[in-house]
């Protein structure tokens, strides 16, 4: 069942258009919480706010300078505590297409905390062949994160060496939450050719 994931679960990912034309302006809700996630798209480097509403203690409006474009944001409730995440997924500039993300974690319904990615790059085996192109989705209660897999002599446009998906766990840190790496789902060639 595993090694169908990457058709099974295409919609759920973000993919990031060949041109931004707009500022990024969208809404979403979960158990009574909104999040107003707005996104300029004025060059390379961008200003992300995020306007929470209905937290009993603060809803300060969230100001910070992204790296790139807003492609995608969703609410999820991935450690299924009753309080859900704003997770918002940004691309860098340039051919990279570098992904990242910025999210928040409701407390009890009460405040926010910053949700933390690990790089990737601290992880040998999970970046062995990462050129950028990754796509995110909140997977059930994990985030999902993919990319395609470039070996040696691979063009920045056309990568042979397959897709590989990670799954982080929400955990709890010592300063907000971390997104704690699960699982590593490798996918050959051959098995996307397969699909």
């Amino acid at each position: 069942m595993r090694k169908t994931l990457p058709l099974i679960f295409a919609a759920c990912f973000s993919v990031a258009p060949a041109v931004y034309a707009a500022d990024f302006d969208q809404t979403l809700e979960l158990q009574g919480i909104s999040f107003k996630v707005h996104a300029t798209d004025k060059g390379s480097i961008n200003t992300l706010t995020i306007k929470p509403k209905g937290l009993k203690v603060d809803n300060r409006l969230i100001s910070r300078e992204i790296d790139g474009k807003v492609v995608e944001a969703e609410v999820a409730d991935l450690n299924a505590d009753g309080s859900p995440e704003i997770l918002v997924y940004t691309m860098s500039a340039g051919s990279g297409s570098y992904g990242a993300l910025v999210g928040y974690a409701a407390n009890h319904q009460k405040t926010l905390s910053q949700i933390y990615l690990p790089d990737l790059m601290d992880d040998k085996d999970a970046s062995a062949g990462y050129m950028g192109h990754d796509e995110f989705a909140a997977v059930e209660n994990r985030l999902a994160r993919r990319f395609p897999i470039y070996r040696p002599g691979d063009t920045n446009s056309n990568p042979t060496g397959g897709l590989r998906q990670l799954y982080y766990l929400l955990t709890p840190g010592e300063a907000g939450w971390i997104l704690k790496l699960d699982e590593v789902v490798n996918f050959s060639p051959e098995d996307l050719a397969e699909n």
